[in-house]
């Protein structure tokens, strides 16, 4: 009986300070190949990038720059590229909100109405990422061609200004709504999905409408998928140059990429104004994410 009772002491006994000290650091011990890892590859690039985009050309010498303070290099990006910036914003919105109007939907019925089809459904959604973004892009530049179905349709029911739609702005919100749509339609279908139906039937037990059941329970319940897509959707495609390379035309649909890449690979010395392009871009798209966080916060919505 007293072994018992001391086995049970022991038991019950507060763990040591040996213990409680290895339980304390083992947190930051779990943290700390991710650490190191945005440290090397992510940290160390950035400031590397953020000198670069401050150094000087030599005169005379294409090609050749020193590390300097050159603050102009953000002048010039925000004043001699700005069109390129407000396409990049503006066909970036375009496409988020054109691949909200078609992933919503499409998450809708696979949360609710697919049934037993909802796994093929899902494969068609992800079926692309098997293949190469450039490959996608130049087949959706063959679907969109003069002699292709949806050009020829257009003009014949006359509604396709200029006659055709590669090299214009269209094409370009095309393929990036396209390229990006399966990043707005998985968290919206995963909020969905974890919705309660019986919430959306009480909707309608208290004498409501669709349209107000939708607007009142189903939106704000999916606003968590919503917010996450929107900015999976809109940040990749502000910095994305491929669409607007192969679906766009020579100058009228360049977007920032395109000039971030042009002046990486093709221009001498243009490696400063690049990098502060680069930064100009990060700095609006963070901006542009707070102020849109701070607005439609899924805090305020739940």
């Amino acid at each position: 009986m007293s072994a018992l009772a001391h086995i049970g002491a022991g038991q019950g006994a507060p763990a040591g300070p040996d213990t409680a000290k290895r339980g304390s650091w083992m947190p930051y011990l779990l943290l700390l190949p991710g650490m190191l890892w945005l440290i090397v590859f992510f940290v160390v690039p950035l400031v590397q990038l953020f000198t670069v985009s401050l150094q000087s050309k030599f005169p005379g010498y294409p090609g050749y720059y020193y590390r300097d303070l050159n603050f102009k290099n953000y002048w010039s990006a925000l004043t001699e590229f700005a069109p390129h910036f407000g396409r990049s914003l503006l066909f970036a919105g375009l496409a988020t909100f054109f691949a909200f109007c078609l992933a919503y939907p499409l998450a809708y019925a696979m949360a609710f109405k697919a049934g037993r089809w909802r796994g093929l459904m899902m494969i068609c959604i992800i079926a692309p990422f098997f293949t190469s973004f450039i490959l996608r892009t130049i087949a959706w530049r063959q679907i969109l061609a003069d002699e292709g179905p949806v050009a020829k349709t257009l003009n014949f029911l006359h509604v396709l200004p200029g006659g055709h739609i590669t090299e214009t702005w269209m094409a370009v919100v095309a393929g990036l709504t396209y390229n990006f749509l399966p990043f707005m339609v998985l968290p919206i279908y995963a909020s969905l999905e974890r919705a309660d139906p019986r919430i959306i039937e009480a909707g309608g037990d208290l004498y409501a409408n669709g349209f107000t059941t939708f607007r009142t329970v189903t939106l704000p319940m999916s606003m968590p998928g919503v917010l996450a897509g929107t900015l999976l959707t809109f940040i990749p495609a502000a910095g994305d140059y491929v669409n607007a390379e192969l679906l766009g035309s020579d100058r009228s649909t360049k977007m920032v990429g395109n000039v971030i890449e042009s002046q990486f690979f093709k221009v001498p010395g243009g490696y400063p104004t690049a990098a502060a392009l680069s930064f100009t871009l990060m700095a609006l798209i963070l901006a542009l994410v707070f102020v849109y966080v701070r607005k439609f916060g899924t805090e305020e919505l739940l």
